[in-house]
């Protein structure tokens, strides 16, 4: 049974409706519903991430209105690049959706005739969703909330012509959804793979693309668990696909088609589907504006995350420099099946979302057995539902939510450092004996910008810790990830900080040790020269792992990102190798002996001494001259503490985290 057929038609009559004869894009006094009649069945969403319900007798002059092109009456829906958005997008939406579910085994249509009249002008040209728009869609609201069906409009600016495609997003097997990707189907034009060659490099203009203003039309019918598509335009090929929504054809690593593997698993993307797809959820339709380009760093996510001008989330300067979506609709229709049940608990699950805070309690679960400092000297000891906007909070990068670390080159620091910091500190303590585990899955999104290159601790971040909570309180582990400016990779290194003999503690010294890229040493002559890139770094946004596993006195480290060789190291804690003048580093020699810093360790090291763990955004970059010590005062800009301004100008460091754990010591594998 079909629960309803919902027409709309737009009205050709435009002398009748339009009496002042004026001839394009004129707004009229209609409300859509005069012209789409079915707004009943819908909630709409506004790219300003409201939810207004049934859209029945509603108008917005800044997202959803009528006008008239002086020969029919359209619908319009409009979006900026940056507003609020609804659920976890990181995108705005002007949007119908749909306020009943129905299962892919039932009968359900969609088809919708319209225009594009505008996609943003700004962005990353290598990012593949810059400067386009989703029409249609369809989208579950069980489970991981994937989507089955989008329906894109793409155009390169300068370009007359954009691409038309379709595509589907697995239904990711397991609990974790942040593998998953698309595979893009071209209906006139490219696909969504194709993109430049850097950020203001194009493509070539698709030969048989579709303009902006162009008309086109989709259908989508649903029939026995597969997917039917047609796509129609005016002097284009009729384009139809079909597609099985409850039996998985990526259900295996080799399953996974090549235009993915060139484009998601680069960024970690590279799960598989469930072997029924979507069988057991419940799908809507969705219609309308879906602006995909945003205001994000692409260094976060390099197939969503646009970098396009936002204008600070002010609507109407991003809509008089053309940084929006337009979409214009002059007819539809859906049917469902009288099966069909409501979706309230979508709405529920996803209205306010992002405007409601999620504390990184809530995403990593071990706040409670740290204490944190933040950048303004801020301590605090409680860090259930504790989050700081300007230093630890969390956000979504496209597909999961991460811990965010962050801090100026000047702040407030604590008592014997001449760095800030946003970092947690275990509230237990324990001896090398005793042992502890710590584990951390993170991505460095920026290191400073300023500095001096002569400085070892120019452009660093310390991203974990152990340090010594007696004695000479110094740090037998510091995890580093260190990018000099005008390079595309950095180096991530690690550190043991000697365990100085006596009682005078001014002659400790580091040894570093190269991870992927340099180690601490790799300096310049000059403040502004640097040395080549690093071919094996890690980029900024780019994941890796670290397990620092301390039994029995031994410290096992192990260090992982994907496309990058797995690094293992073992350094004995309670038993010094550095007791003489003669044991000392050549590195150490060239590094720390010119600026006095030449002592022998203890030959228990650190046996017996209370540490503890330290994990988040711990700024190597300072603005002391590096005239008082070339390795560690890095002469960067501070703006006078001014912690906006640094922020604004790039002289701070971020550290995201998406997991971690702590826990004993554990045997080694």
């Amino acid at each position: 049974m079909i629960s309803a057929i919902l027409l709309f038609n737009c009205c050709t009559e435009s002398k009748k409706q339009n009496p002042t004869n004026k001839t394009e894009n004129v707004a009229t006094s209609r409300n859509a519903n005069d012209i789409i009649p079915f707004f009943q069945h819908w909630n709409l969403i506004l790219g300003d991430g409201s939810n207004v319900g049934q859209a029945t007798n509603y108008k917005d002059k800044n997202f959803f209105y009528t006008v008239n092109d002086d020969k029919e009456d359209w619908v319009v829906f409009k979006t900026p690049n940056a507003g609020n958005t609804h659920g976890t997008s990181n995108n705005t939406r002007t949007e119908l959706a749909q306020l009943k579910k129905w299962s892919p085994m039932t009968d359900a249509t969609m088809n919708a005739t319209l225009k594009v009249m505008n996609v943003a002008t700004t962005g990353d040209a290598s990012v593949a969703a810059t400067y386009s728009v989703v029409v249609g869609q369809i989208h579950s609201a069980d489970g991981h909330e994937n989507e089955p069906l989008k329906i894109f409009y793409k155009k390169f600016p300068g370009h007359t012509k954009g691409s038309v495609f379709w595509n589907y997003e697995i239904n990711t097997a397991g609990d974790d959804n942040s593998k998953r990707w698309d595979y893009s189907y071209p209906i006139w034009g490219y696909d969504f793979s194709v993109v430049g060659a850097d950020e203001n490099t194009y493509p070539p203009e698709p030969e048989d693309g579709i303009a902006l203003g162009e008309e086109f039309s989709y259908k989508v019918e649903i029939k026995d668990g597969i997917m039917h598509l047609s796509f129609t335009s005016k002097g284009h090929e009729t384009k139809t696909f079909t597609k099985n929504l409850i039996s998985s054809e990526y259900t295996n690593r080799s399953d996974m088609p090549t235009q993915v593997k060139n484009l998601f698993v680069p960024i970690g993307q590279d799960g598989i589907e469930r072997k029924n797809a979507y069988t057991e959820e419940g799908l809507f339709f969705k219609l309308g504006c879906y602006n995909q380009t945003n205001g994000k760093d692409p260094k976060v996510n390099k197939v969503w995350c646009s970098g396009a001008e936002t204008h600070d989330g002010d609507i109407q300067k991003q809509y008089a420099d053309g940084n929006y979506a337009e979409v214009w609709f002059k007819s539809a229709s859906i049917t469902i099946s009288d099966d069909a049940i409501s979706n309230a608990g979508y709405f529920k699950a996803n209205d306010g979302l992002s405007t409601k805070s999620v504390y990184p309690s809530e995403v990593i679960p071990f706040m409670d057995k740290f204490k944190i400092l933040m950048g303004d000297g801020t301590n605090e000891e409680n860090l259930v539902n504790l989050e700081h906007k300007d230093f630890f909070y969390t956000v979504i990068d496209g597909t999961r939510r991460w811990v965010v670390y962050k801090t100026p080159n000047s702040g407030v620091t604590s008592k014997n450092s001449s760095n800030t910091r946003t970092e947690l500190q275990e509230k237990r303590e324990w001896t090398p004996e005793e042992g502890g585990k710590l584990t951390g899955s993170c991505k460095v999104m920026q290191v400073s910008i300023s500095g001096d290159a002569r400085v070892a601790a120019s452009y660093a971040t310390v991203v974990g810790q152990i340090h010594s909570g007696e004695g000479h309180e110094n740090e037998p582990f510091k995890l580093f990830y260190k990018k000099f400016p005008g390079h595309k990779k950095g180096s991530v290194f690690w550190n043991y900080e000697i365990n100085t003999a006596g009682d005078d503690n001014s002659g400790r010294w580091d040894y570093s040790y190269p991870i992927w890229g340099h180690d601490m040493s790799v300096v310049r002559t000059s403040k502004n020269d640097y040395p080549a890139e690093p071919e094996d770094g890690i980029e900024l946004g780019e994941e890796f792992s670290y397990e620092v596993n301390v039994y029995k006195g031994i410290m096992y480290l192990t260090f992982k990102s994907d496309n990058h060789e797995t690094k293992t190291f073992t350094k004995n804690l309670i038993s010094s190798e550095y007791v003489k003048k003669s044991d000392l580093p050549e590195q150490v020699k060239k590094l720390f002996v010119p600026i006095g810093q030449d002592g022998v360790e203890r030959a228990i090291a650190y046996s017996g001494e209370l540490n503890y763990f330290k994990q988040g955004a711990y700024n190597q970059t300072n603005g002391k001259s590096p005239e008082k010590n070339m390795v560690w005062c890095a002469g960067a800009e501070t703006y006078g503490g001014n912690i906006a301004k640094q922020y604004e100008n790039g002289c701070y460091t971020e550290v995201w985290f998406r997991e971690a754990t702590i826990g004993p010591g554990t045997p080694p594998k």
